[in-house]
């Protein structure tokens, strides 16, 4: 782009890769990963990924205008589901995993401006120690993947 600041994007994702379907953030942060070594997105793209978000990573959200906090969810009927989050305290009596809501509320309490926030919600079924991707995890990802890189692409998050 030519002079023009490029919009500063964080996709953030969290599972355990030994948990079956769990491991499903993590993976799809790992696909944007490899298509951004052979594309240029016109969004400034960080990418992150851990176990479980925590009070920590607010401040991964410094300077960021864009987040996708994305997360294997149990299956609801739709393979993937994409909604705006407002920040909001919900954690309980640990601060070991909160919610990306609650991280967004931490940025805030500590003086710095909350991007726009999305979850991104993927269908899994099976989170067992050991277990390997379900069939319905499979079909999300790809469902997952094609919508957050439509968001990339589209520099919009709501045109997926």
């Amino acid at each position: 782009m030519s002079g023009a600041t490029r919009p500063r994007w964080l996709i953030f994702g969290v599972g355990n890769p030994s948990r079956g379907d769990d491991a499903l953030g993590p993976m799809l942060v790992e696909k944007v990963d490899a298509w951004r070594q052979t594309h240029e997105p016109p969004v400034d793209l960080t990418l992150l990924t851990d176990f479980q978000w925590q009070i920590e990573h607010a401040l991964d959200l410094r300077d960021i205008d864009v987040a996708l906090f994305v997360d294997a969810s149990r299956a609801d009927g739709e393979p993937v589901s994409i909604s705006r989050l407002a920040p909001r305290f919900d954690a309980t009596h640990s601060t070991h995993a909160l919610s990306p809501a609650c991280v967004l509320a931490v940025a805030e309490k500590i003086g710095l401006k909350a991007p726009q926030a999305w979850i991104v919600a993927v269908a899994g079924e099976d989170f067992g120690l050991g277990a390997p991707l379900s069939d319905l995890a499979r079909r999300a990802f790809d469902s997952a993947y094609d919508r957050l890189l439509g968001a990339v692409i589209a520099g919009d998050v709501t045109a997926t």
